[in-house]
C-alpha cells in the first residue's frame, strides 16, 4: 500500500501518531556496544600467566554468542615469544588485530615523523596475522596538541590505508586493575568482589554517560566501541561485564559491525585532539561544554571513590 493510500485508510492524525511512535521506537532501540581491548601487555607475564589470561578472555567472548572483539596491540608489549602465542590465539579465534603503535608514546611529545615510524614498526609485527585490520588507535587517546601534529598524522594514516579505531565509551579500567593488582600483592587472598562491583558500576556509568551524550550531539545512539584492556581485571570479570550489558538491555555486537557506523569517518577539528569520538564531537559543536571534563577519563576521578571504599 502506498503512503497516500495508507494515510487515507487510517486518517492523517493516526498516521502522524504512527510516525511519531516509530521515531520514538528508533530513539529507544537497544544501545549497541562492541568490545575493543588495548595494549596486550604480555612482556611482564610468564607463559602460564599469559596463557591463562588469554584463554579466560577468549572464553568470555566465546560464551556470549562467539562475540568478535578488536584488539589494539602495542607492538613492544607483544614483541616476544609469549606475545606471538597470545596474538596467534586471538587471531585463530577470529578477533581483529589493530595497530596501537609500537612504543605507546604520548603523541603530544613526539614529532609526526617519529610517530609515523612507530606506527609502521608496529605494523611490521602485526601484518602477517590473518585478522590484522588497518584500524589505528592513539595511545591515551591523545591525537595531537597542535595543528601540525593533528593533521600531519591524519594525512599519514590515510596514505597508509588506515581508518580510525575511535573509542566511543572511554573508561578507566586500567586504574581499577592497578589497584586490584596492588591489593593482591599485599594480600594474596583478598576478597575481589568489591573490585568486581566497582568495575561494573564504573563501566555502566560511563556507558550511559557517553550514550546520552551521543543522543544529545548526534540525535541517536551510535554503535559503541568500549575501551578496556588486556589485564587481570578483565581476565577475572569480562564475562560479568558482558552479562551486565545484556541484562541491562544493551545489545552486544561484533567490533567489525560497530566500525561500520558513520561516526568512525568523522575527524573533529578540535585542539588538543582526542578523547572519545563522541566527546570530541561534543567539544567541536561548542554546545555541550558543561557536560565535558578534560581529560575525559583518568585516575583522578576514580581515586577518591576507591579510597573511600577502601579498595
Amino acid at each position: 500500500m502506498k503512503r497516500r493510500d495508507f494515510t487515507k485508510a487510517v486518517g492523517s492524525g493516526a498516521f502522524a501518531l504512527l510516525l511519531s511512535n516509530g521515531a520514538l521506537s528508533a530513539r529507544q532501540a537497544k544501545p549497541q556496544v562492541a568490545i575493543t581491548m588495548d595494549d596486550f601487555e604480555v612482556s611482564k607475564l610468564s607463559k602460564s600467566e599469559a596463557d591463562k589470561r588469554t584463554q579466560a578472555i577468549l572464553a568470555a567472548l566465546h560464551s556470549h554468542k562467539n562475540l568478535q572483539a578488536a584488539g589494539f596491540v602495542c607492538g613492544r608489549r607483544v614483541d616476544n615469544e609469549n606475545g606471538q602465542e597470545v596474538l596467534s590465539a586471538w587471531d585463530q579465534a577470529g578477533h581483529l588485530i589493530c595497530n596501537h603503535t609500537y612504543s605507546h608514546w604520548y603523541y603530544h611529545r613526539r614529532s609526526v615523523a617519529e610517530f609515523s615510524e612507530d606506527i609502521l614498526r608496529a605494523e611490521a609485527i602485526l601484518k602477517n596475522y590473518r585478522h590484522f585490520t588497518k584500524r589505528f588507535r592513539f595511545p591515551m587517546l591523545k591525537e595531537g596538541d597542535t595543528l601540525e601534529r593533528r593533521d600531519g598524522i591524519r594525512t599519514f594514516l590515510r596514505a597508509q590505508g588506515y581508518k580510525q579505531g575511535y573509542v566511543t565509551i572511554d573508561a578507566s579500567d586500567w586504574y581499577i586493575d592497578e589497584r586490584l593488582t596492588a591489593r593482591l600483592k599485599q594480600v594474596p587472598g583478598a576478597n575481589l568482589q568489591p573490585y568486581r562491583d566497582f568495575y561494573l558500576q564504573h563501566i555502566w556509568e560511563r556507558a550511559n554517560y557517553y550514550d546520552d551524550l551521543s543522543r544529545k550531539v548526534l540525535g541517536r545512539s551510535v554503535k559503541h566501541t568500549l575501551l578496556i584492556h588486556y589485564n587481570l581485571l578483565n581476565e577475572l570479570f569480562l564475562g560479568d561485564l558482558l552479562t551486565m550489558f545484556e541484562r541491562k538491555g544493551w545489545q552486544l555486537i561484533n567490533a567489525e559491525e560497530a566500525f561500520t557506523d558513520a561516526i568512525f569517518e568523522r575527524e573533529p577539528k578540535i585542539l588538543p585532539a582526542g578523547e572519545s569520538i563522541i566527546w570530541a564531537l561534543a567539544k567541536e559543536s561548542g554546545k555541550f561544554d558543561k557536560l565535558l571534563r578534560y581529560p575525559a577519563e583518568d585516575s583522578i576521578y576514580e581515586k577518591p571513590k576507591m579510597d573511600k571504599l577502601g579498595l
